[in-house]
């Protein structure tokens, strides 16, 4: 069995205000936020967002852009899924200030960059979600090997309909893209959801989710904990997989 050498974060507040971000910190940062567009009707739905008419509540604190019941009904399966990765029809206001942090793109974190987003989705379109997960997961794998590019809104999609059946492909993915650091983090995700036993019971999944945990949690990067991760995550796929048998 291969050991990890976990690192949380350990910085101090004060520390990190000091820290002044380089260059290569903000391309890091903007890698981890990009999004994969769909091409599936990618014109049409541009088109039918244009019309929204954007709802806000009484304080403007929270809001809904939304296609109507009609237009939403219109859209084919494939169009569906483009709208919902290209316009969540939720909006907030988030106080909550993610700081960056010297050298991200060498460290797993335990979240994804879009866990304090202003944008989520709405009911309907975790629903259609939920509903269609196999032919979303199908969508997923086919746009991100045309693109080479698995979005944090392809990850996010993968974490909320517990993809655990893309393990492989997520794996296959990062072996190629080595610098997407975030599909260790999915892997994570996912183990964390399916609460496989081996991961809960890891010095990993104490520092990254443990009580002291924040959405800046991390552990290193190197290659005995990625090597680690990938083994339990292929051991958490085959445990699920022969379940189901």
């Amino acid at each position: 069995m291969i050991s990890i050498s976990a690192v949380a974060i350990s910085y101090a507040q004060d520390d990190l205000a000091l820290y002044e971000p380089t260059k290569a910190d903000y391309d890091y940062w903007e890698y981890r936020r990009k999004m994969t567009v769909p091409p599936y009707g990618l014109d049409k739905v541009k088109g039918l967002i244009k019309k929204i008419e954007i709802k806000s509540d009484d304080n403007d604190d929270m809001g809904l852009s939304a296609l109507s019941t009609a237009d939403f009904k219109s859209l084919t399966l494939r169009e569906k899924f483009t709208y919902t990765m290209v316009h969540p029809e939720v909006y907030s206001q988030n106080c909550d200030i993610r700081i960056m942090l010297p050298n991200e793109e060498q460290k797993v974190f335990g979240y994804l960059l879009s866990t304090l987003n202003e944008q989520a989705w709405s009911q309907r379109q975790l629903v259609f979600l939920r509903e269609n997960r196999d032919s979303v997961m199908f969508y997923i794998e086919e746009s991100t090997l045309r693109s080479k590019r698995m979005g944090v809104n392809y990850k996010d999609v993968i974490d909320e309909i517990n993809g655990w059946e893309m393990i492989p492909f997520i794996i296959t993915y990062f072996e190629s893209n080595k610098k997407d650091k975030d599909a260790l983090t999915l892997l994570l995700l996912l183990m964390k959801k399916g609460e496989y036993e081996e991961f809960l019971k890891s010095t990993s999944y104490r520092k990254l989710y443990g009580q002291s945990y924040n959405y800046e949690t991390y552990i290193d990067y190197n290659k005995a904990n990625e090597a680690l991760i990938l083994e339990r995550a292929m051991g958490y796929f085959k445990e699920k997989s022969d379940v189901g048998k």
